[in-house]
């Protein structure tokens, strides 16, 4: 019997070649998108899951509270990994993670040779006891006991040392200590929310053991004892930040910890399962990008829809032509078939087809991956599948499809009644006709909604890319691990300004767009106990004039006064201060970077800068206090090169040349901060470009059952047009007449798929503190252009049937 099944299933396969071209293409298309969507989904969904405690593994992380404002940060004072164990008996274990450099490089010296590493993080001796990573050479609780002693992961400790054991060997820091290797660990896995190449003790860092329970700079993770719940934890943690903060807050800002608090002012702190950072965390300080777990769900909503395009290509055609297979299904019900034995009969066809599909959609997958992982930022591998929890996805997709696509047309082929059919009077059902009409409708919805959401994400991009910022991003050359000039700086700065063609150079610890870049400092007026937080940098004379950002009041600064202790102020920094008339005035900061727990600092404001964007427009400007970098008696962290727009990239190598005369070891490392600007919304890049990739093809499927339903339509109505040709009706008459049908379903799909996009489209923007308005031509714009892709498609079988000689439709009459 299944024989059977098989044979004539494949027979009418082959009999209808359209039909079959149609759904092959459709369902093989909407696989390829679910399997592709799989595979990322799957990745992402399994970042830090392969821990062997990580059910019981949380960081600590903190929301800082003031008084118009909160912001959540990944790093937390130092010293609460310890208060914290000590106070909280449901904590077993917790450690600190430092990472220095934030994106920046750390510079070995092994075997005379100059490396750049940037996986290079610090730990506390506990770690491998909570990330419990299995070592090669080492035991867990003794590598990381002794100050200046470092671990590798197995392909690091290869690619120095090859084969050799490197455990007692020494990697020398270019600006620091020999470290001692003392244990070779396993490569931590891509898909965890940080890695590293080196893990280095945090035995000898002394600021990072001093008290400190307000400033932060420690990634603390905590190991709760088994059956503890993280909200009991949590609850627990208000006591702890008085009980050891309250004392820090006095001190460095003059009031009480109660009025401190009373004024807006707070510590909150919370718990983040290790599983769910990848996903569900974007904050401050992130130790690499998150993904997003909006991102994963709306990737894999949209393969799904695409996936029930193409079925629903299949059951509209299949049910379209059921006045074709109705006189089989008579005879065979005459014979003595079943229903249920025809059902199986059409369900064998529908997953046939779909096998058929499935293995063009392997081929198609295999072929596309590579641009996929370009379009998605992944690094995914076909051999993803061969895992037991994707192994058997792959022939359960092509079942599904094929039984998901039939499960309809199966139900209404095989409950015709026989003496209706045989005696010619069967009809398709009303029913059957608003459904074929409600499907498509659904189709170009889905397809009008993925359209709309393209170009609004590519004109939020465009925005963010196009909005003034306050500054100038284009033609500036950022200079990267200027800290090694030492005190050449001033020099090196010098000789790249006489280069012909540079137009300004300034030094900076920060750039706009760094998200470590900006520190944490406080200040209030003189005077007064109310304090505002901000963001602070630290610029050079020159700084301000390279970036061409606007003085509003008084001057930048210069080298012919003594600014150590000037400041300059944003807008935002002078609206929240209260100040009217700032310049000459003091205000005063409990930070004192000049002396570790030294008095407050007294700061005269000589400059208010117009407010510009130091972070990505996803965040309102907030308060900036601009320091001088004489403040605290080291170099600049960056250098800003201002250039001639037609001759940046031509520059480059002349101030590289400079660069090696004055530090022919180190790495020249330099980028164009119009880049750096723009890769601050990769996210929103990779979302526009699957929106907009994934909108055609939802539209191209959507259009082939377009095209197989007026193929048959047009079929159907052979003879009417052949009359209609010979009563002296025109082309244009006859396409009129074949086209305005699915037009008005078109029109229907426009009007409902409006404000669902709409409504989604407005939540997406609501992510952007600075953002584009939804205009009404958006909507318009997506509507023409599905309407003109569907017109195009039936109008090419209208006119084919409009043009042919009426004599061969009407010869058999």
């Amino acid at each position: 019997m299944l024989k059977n099944y098989f044979k004539i299933a494949l027979r009418n396969l082959l009999k209808n070649k359209t039909n079959t071209f149609i759904n092959i293409t459709g369902l093989s298309i909407g696989m390829t998108c679910c399997m592709l969507i799989v595979l990322y989904v799957a990745d992402e969904l399994n970042f830090d899951r392969f821990w062997p405690q990580g059910e019981r593994i949380y960081r600590m992380a903190l929301e800082r509270k003031y008084p118009d404002r909160s912001t959540k940060y990944a790093i937390i004072p130092a010293s609460y990994a310890q208060s914290v164990r000590k106070e909280i008996p449901e904590i077993e274990q917790s450690i600190r993670v430092f990472n220095f450099n934030g994106e920046g490089a750390t510079l070995l010296r092994h075997n005379n040779k100059t490396l750049e590493e940037r996986a290079f993080l610090f730990a506390d001796s506990a770690f491998f006891q909570v990330f419990q990573i299995p070592l090669i050479e080492g035991a867990p609780t003794k590598v990381l006991s002794r100050p200046n002693t470092v671990v590798l992961t197995q392909r690091t400790a290869r690619r120095l040392f090859g084969t050799v054991s490197p455990i007692g060997k020494f990697v020398e820091l270019v600006q620091g200590p020999k470290l001692e290797i003392s244990g070779v660990c396993e490569d931590v896995p891509t898909n965890a929310h940080f890695t590293f190449d080196f893990l280095t003790s945090t035995v000898n860092l002394q600021p990072a053991d001093q008290i400190n329970h307000i400033s932060f700079s420690a990634y603390t993770y905590l190991l709760l004892k088994p059956h503890t719940q993280a909200t009991a934890v949590e609850a627990k943690f208000p006591k702890v930040v008085e009980k050891y903060a309250a004392g820090e807050v006095e001190r460095n800002f003059g009031v009480s910890y109660k009025d401190y608090v009373k004024s807006g002012n707070g510590y909150f702190y919370f718990l983040q399962p290790i599983r769910n950072i990848h996903l569900d965390s974007n904050i401050e300080a992130e130790l690499q990008p998150n993904g997003s777990r909006t991102l994963v769900y709306l990737f894999s909503v949209i393969a799904l829809f695409i996936l029930l395009i193409a079925c629903i290509n299949f059951m509209n055609l299949a049910t379209a032509r059921s006045s074709e297979r109705a006189r089989e299904v008579g005879i065979r019900k005459a014979m003595g078939s079943t229903k249920a034995q025809l059902a199986a009969q059409f369900l064998t066809e529908s997953v046939l087809l779909s096998v058929f599909s499935f293995l063009v959609s392997v081929g198609l997958v295999a072929l596309f991956l590579p641009s996929f992982n370009n379009l998605a930022g992944k690094q995914l591998a076909l051999s993803y599948f061969f895992n037991w929890s994707l192994l058997p996805f792959l022939p359960a997709l092509a079942i599904f499809v094929g039984l998901l696509a039939g499960s309809y047309p199966a139900g209404v082929l095989s409950a015709f009644e026989p003496i209706k059919v045989l005696k010619g009077k069967f009809l398709s059902t009303r029913q059957g006709y608003w459904l074929r009409n409600g499907l498509v409708v659904f189709q170009f919805s889905i397809s009008i909604i993925l359209i709309i959401g393209t170009i609004i994400v590519y004109s939020q991009l465009n925005y963010l890319q196009e909005k003034e910022l306050g500054f100038t991003k284009e033609s500036i050359i950022k200079l990267q691990g200027v800290g090694f000039l030492g005190n050449k700086t001033e020099t090196f700065k010098r000789e790249v300004e006489q280069i012909s063609g540079v137009e300004s150079v300034g030094g900076t610890s920060s750039t706009p767009g760094e998200k470590q870049g900006f520190f944490g400092i406080t200040f209030r007026k003189n005077g007064d106990n109310e304090s505002v937080t901000g963001r602070g940098t630290l610029v050079d004379e020159q700084y301000l004039q390279t970036m061409c950002m606007t003085m509003l009041a008084g001057r930048p600064f210069e080298r012919t006064f003594n600014d150590s202790v000037s400041v300059i102020l944003n807008e935002e920094a002078v609206t929240k201060l209260g100040l009217t008339d700032p310049i000459g005035k003091q205000i005063i900061s409990p930070d004192n970077f000049a002396q570790q727990d030294g008095p407050p600092v007294f700061y005269t404001i000589v400059g208010v800068v117009k407010n510009f964007h130091f972070s990505s427009l996803h965040e309102k400007i907030v308060p900036l206090f601009i320091l001088n970098d004489r403040l605290i008696r080291r170099f600049n962290n960056e250098i800003v090169v201002r250039v001639k727009s037609q001759e940046a990239k031509p520059l480059v190598s002349q101030i590289e040349s400079i660069w090696k005369r004055y530090q022919p070891d180190q790495p020249f490392h330099y980028s164009f901060l119009d880049s750096d600007w723009n890769a601050l919304y990769q996210s929103e890049q990779v979302s526009q470009r699957i929106f907009g990739v994934f909108s055609l093809l939802a539209i191209f499927i959507a259009c082939m059952g377009l095209l197989g339903l007026a193929i048959y339509v047009i079929q159907q109505r052979t003879k009417e047009i052949g009359i209609r040709k010979v009563l002296g009706a025109s082309v244009l008459s006859i396409t009129t007449l074949l086209s305005k049908d699915f037009i008005k379903l078109v029109l229907i799909a426009i009007v409902i798929a409006s404000p669902i996009a709409w409504y989604a489209v407005d939540r997406w923007l609501q992510n952007f503190a600075y953002r584009i308005d939804i205009e009404w031509w958006v909507f318009v714009a997506a509507g023409v252009l599905s309407m003109g892709i569907a017109v195009l498609t039936v109008s090419f079988q209208s006119i084919k049937a409009a043009l042919m000689n009426p004599v061969k439709s009407l010869k058999s009459e």
